[in-house]
């Protein structure tokens, strides 16, 4: 099997993962932080040391990291908790669905309004629509990193120091970034960055977390037991405790610990170069092949390409290769709005992506699976 959905998940994932995963479930997993006996206090020190391991790459204070189920509950807690009643907030225009709808409802029940922002052009034309679309009333603005469509690359950077500068939240998607790219939230100025376990950090499924910039004491979206202050009414006034109600999904946690100390030892920058090469590679594949349109948002290299066959579905194609054991994402990926900016077509298009365990004999495989398609459907 050739698998090419890592921007969904990555596949496989480090073997220390699943042994470290299995090791918990048989040897230590109790409740985190409502016990006193071992068991409990071993997952609550797992828990602590992948906070840590958190805070260290993306330059923040561990006690400032929220667990999360994955970044749309991530996304959901942050925007809405940042959100005032009748605030204008703006976002980008290839947001995925998990800044859209949380946006869009507040809209719908807390009078909020939004505009989206151009991310076409160079980075200062971005900034310069950012700074058209802001209002008196602007206090939140939410935008990916990088599209989980066209792998588009905002400048999070000087988005961040023009959001500091005008008192504006800033939210960050790092869904596809995380893993890939050097993120620092306290240089960035980034209020929250919501990222996943699964995608290019390596961990398992069902693992996300916020990355607060400062320790932020909003309303609250979840309320329930801590183990902390039990005889109290009210959430705890303080991260990580506030937005984490309930049991944390500690087997999800300590795999997301191993991936990130695997992680350490592989070094991200050589992962995306690794990465960026096969982009490489298979995007001047494609275009040889003329039935093949390629949709681009950028002219450098990323680790996502979307396509479509000419006069076939994306569902069609992605079936296609589904039966040649090829693994790949055909359709709108959640993202309405990018699909709407490239121009794809009723139905989307297929998506390939890729992760430090795929090799360049797959993306050959790949493209003569692409091409037989084409000479054979009409």
């Amino acid at each position: 099997m050739i698998y090419l959905d890592n921007a969904a998940t990555t596949f496989p994932k480090p073997q220390n993962v699943s042994v470290e995963m299995a090791r918990c479930i048989n040897k230590y997993c109790g409740n985190p932080g409502r016990s006193s006996h071992s068991l409990s206090q071993k997952s609550a020190e797992k828990i602590y040391e992948t906070r840590c391991l958190l805070a260290d790459l993306f330059c923040a204070e561990a006690e400032n990291i929220v667990f999360t189920y994955n970044t749309t509950y991530a996304l959901n807690i942050a925007i809405k908790t940042f959100a005032k009643d009748g605030c204008h907030i703006l976002i980008s225009d290839i947001e995925h669905n998990s800044v859209l709808r949380p946006v869009y409802t507040l809209c719908k029940n807390a009078g909020c309004t939004f505009n989206t922002f151009s991310t076409s052009g160079t980075n200062d034309e971005i900034l310069g629509s950012i700074k058209r679309n802001i209002k008196a009333s602007t206090s939140l603005l939410i935008c990916t990193h990088i599209s989980n469509v066209g792998c588009r690359r905002l400048p999070i950077e000087e988005i961040g120091k023009l959001c500091r500068e005008r008192g504006i939240k800033f939210i960050v998607d790092g869904a596809q970034s995380a893993g890939l790219y050097d993120i620092d939230v306290q240089k960035m100025n980034i209020d929250a960055l919501c990222i996943p376990g699964h995608k290019s950090l390596y961990g398992p499924q069902g693992v996300g977390a916020i990355i607060f910039g400062n320790e932020y004491i909003g309303k609250t979206l979840i309320e329930g037991g801590t183990g902390i202050n039990s005889l109290d009414m009210e959430m705890p006034d303080f991260l990580p405790d506030r937005y984490e109600g309930g049991t944390l999904s500690t087997p999800a946690i300590v795999g997301l610990n191993e991936a990130l100390k695997w992680l350490k030892t592989v070094d991200i920058n050589k992962i995306r170069a690794y990465e960026e090469s096969l982009y490489s590679t298979l995007t001047e594949l494609l275009k040889l092949n003329e039935r093949v349109i390629l949709y681009e948002m950028n002219s450098y290299p990323g680790n996502t390409i979307m396509f479509n066959i000419d006069g076939l579905s994306g569902a069609y194609v992605g079936g296609l290769l589904d039966k040649r054991d090829i693994c790949v994402r055909s359709g709108y990926h959640c993202s309405p709005m990018a699909h709407k900016l490239l121009e794809t077509g009723d139905g989307g298009a297929v998506r390939v992506s890729f992760s430090v365990f795929n090799t360049k004999k797959e993306i050959y495989s790949l493209y003569e699976a692409i091409c037989d398609i084409s000479k054979k459907t009409k």
